[in-house]
């Protein structure tokens, strides 16, 4: 890395000795809360102060799928193999790696490996990692199948695109039409949590506001997912704005979808009357 600028191992030797304390903190806690609960089982540990780096590569390349959960164990993400290792677009789930790459990611991992850990923990760490991955990609498709709705209950097809507005680029969930002067852009927002709320209508009052400057004759629109029905009133009082044409509310079920996509579109061919 260039001088100034910290690789993991900066990172991680920054918050070694506050991490050990917490470690002890929560070690004695734990066996405090639950001392009559605790039993001794045989299990299987893996002593990783006994492989050797080539061993570590040999087991990256021939069995990818250990590669996860050794990342976890160590607090690495593929952001840092990018960053320290400049090995680019790595599935940390389905890891490709020729023997080069393996060789650079085993001598990267084996000095953060532990001594010593248990199969079923790296296993358990590899499933929380894995269901955190699969609920945000679910969360995900939400907000593409929102944009998927609108072109089906219209007759215009809405795409993913970018604008740039005072020099900076902004990107619309939704936009018709697919190239050309903007008419209709929607901005797709899942707000699951009420301390986000104020952050995420500042966000989507400040998109709309560019979108404006850039095209003052488009209409601008927001789909939002805000578990919270008894506050949906305050939200719309956050995003009334002049910038905002429009605001509805959806939740997961595709009935809920197809009836905010039908009256935000109503609402936004009203204005363009």
């Amino acid at each position: 890395m260039a001088s100034g600028y910290g690789t993991h191992a900066d990172f991680m030797e920054s918050v070694r000795a506050s991490a050990e304390e917490r470690l002890a903190a929560v070690e004695r806690d734990l066996k405090r809360a639950f001392g009559s609960v605790i039993t001794l089982q045989e299990t299987e540990v893996i002593c990783f102060a006994r492989v050797s780096a080539e061993e570590l590569a040999e087991a990256v390349q021939q069995r990818p799928a250990v590669l996860k959960p050794l990342l976890l164990a160590c607090n690495i993400a593929a952001r840092a193999i990018e960053r320290d290792l400049s090995i680019r677009n790595l599935d940390t789930y389905k890891p490709k790696v020729d023997k080069v790459k393996a060789s650079l990611i085993a001598g990267y991992l084996k000095p953060f490996l532990p001594p010593r850990l248990a199969v079923r923990t790296l296993c358990q760490l590899d499933r929380t990692a894995f269901v955190d991955k699969e609920i945000r990609k679910r969360k995900g498709r939400w907000e593409k199948g929102v944009v998927e709705v609108l072109s089906q209950v219209s007759s215009r097809e809405f795409r993913k695109r970018m604008f740039t507005a005072a020099g900076q680029r902004f990107e619309l969930d939704g936009a018709c039409p697919r190239r050309g002067s903007i008419e209709i852009g929607i901005d797709v927002k899942r707000i699951e949590a009420r301390r986000d709320i104020h952050k995420r209508c500042d966000e989507i009052v400040n998109k709309a506001r560019k979108f404006k400057q850039r095209f003052p004759q488009g209409k601008f629109g927001a789909v939002i997912y805000y578990p919270f029905v008894e506050e949906h009133s305050n939200v719309r009082d956050r995003l009334d704005a002049p910038e905002v044409d429009s605001v509805v509310f959806a939740d997961e079920g595709r009935g809920s979808i197809e009836r905010a996509a039908r009256l935000l579109l109503g609402k936004l061919a009203e204005g363009q009357r």
